[in-house]
């Protein structure tokens, strides 16, 4: 009998941290402010380098969709039209009860630094299906003569990031979907701990990875740091992941924090990893990452990045 209270007990929990999670999506995961890129404290100077707005100017448009998408955003560097480049691409996954439409700024930023951005509307992304679904969007717009993203898509340089429930469908949409294999890097923020995304039915399997992953967290509020991803969660998250990688916690930065809080470092990432820029690889490796030494962040640890 007992047993079974205990069952009974962690499955209400469970309901209960459900209703909490999709409250709390809508109630902590405002819009965020365009303001954050010059007012976020930093506490080294590549950290600071990429948070600010980078050279390029950003254009955008949205796509309606009449599936569960309900809409794809595009963010991409103005010039985008007029070059023979071919441009990066990051796919954005967004958390529980969030709209892709609410992060705009955090597209524009990433835009700014010569990436073509992607996201969507879809409300429930743990599957990366929703993922899958925005990418096989402008691989098609690449092979579609009149399109302004024709051949201007470079398919050997992908990668893709999320926040929350969004932070968990990072992984399922590197592993588990049929563009899966295109993805060369990931960053997960405040992701669903395993055990509770496997208990909301967003299982992953971090033994499937294949590319670096960056992972960050926060360490405010009971909400990130009990519930969404305590830190030996984190911990045992990291621990999992036989790859490149990276992990930390912003000091002081909420479970709704992390998306712009953490910006700076999330541009070092991608710059380094989709477009190889040596400046900010040092945030990670070589003999001093800032990484290690900023006194913002706690519990930082890279490996395999050198």
């Amino acid at each position: 009998m007992r047993k079974v209270l205990k069952v009974i007990g962690i499955l209400f929990l469970l309901v209960i941290l459900l209703i909490i999670a999709v409250g709390l999506g809508n109630a902590y995961l405002p819009v965020i402010p365009g303001s954050y890129t010059t007012k976020t404290e930093t506490g080294g100077e590549i950290e600071r380098r990429y948070l600010s707005m980078g050279e390029h100017k950003v254009s955008s448009l949205s796509v309606k969709r009449e599936d569960s998408l309900k809409k794809i955003l595009v963010f991409y560097p103005s010039d985008l039209k007029e070059s023979e480049n071919a441009y990066p691409v990051v796919i954005y996954s967004n958390g529980t009860g969030q709209k892709g439409s609410q992060y705009k700024n955090l597209y524009r930023h990433l835009a700014s630094w010569g990436f073509i951005v992607l996201a969507n509307d879809d409300p429930e992304s743990y599957s990366g299906l929703p993922a899958e679904k925005t990418l096989a969007y402008i691989l098609e717009e690449n092979e579609k003569e009149g399109s302004i993203f024709y051949q201007k898509v470079d398919s050997e340089r992908i990668g893709t990031y999320g926040h929350s429930q969004g932070g968990a469908a990072v992984f399922n949409t590197i592993t588990a979907q049929e563009h899966s294999p295109l993805y060369k890097t990931a960053v997960s923020l405040s992701p669903t701990n395993e055990e509770l995304a496997d208990a909301l039915g967003w299982h992953f399997d971090l033994n499937k990875v294949t590319i670096p992953v960056f992972i960050i967290a926060g360490t405010e509020g009971e909400f990130e740091t009990e519930t969404v991803i305590p830190l030996e969660k984190l911990e045992e998250m990291y621990a999992k992941l036989n790859v490149p990688k990276a992990m930390a916690r912003r000091i002081g930065a909420a479970h709704a924090d992390t998306p712009n809080i953490a910006d700076g470092y999330v541009t070092a990432w991608f710059m380094w990893q989709l477009q190889g820029d040596e400046e900010a690889a040092k945030a990670f490796c070589g003999t001093q990452p800032e990484l290690l030494n900023n006194p913002l962040y706690c519990d930082q640890a890279v490996a395999g990045l050198d």
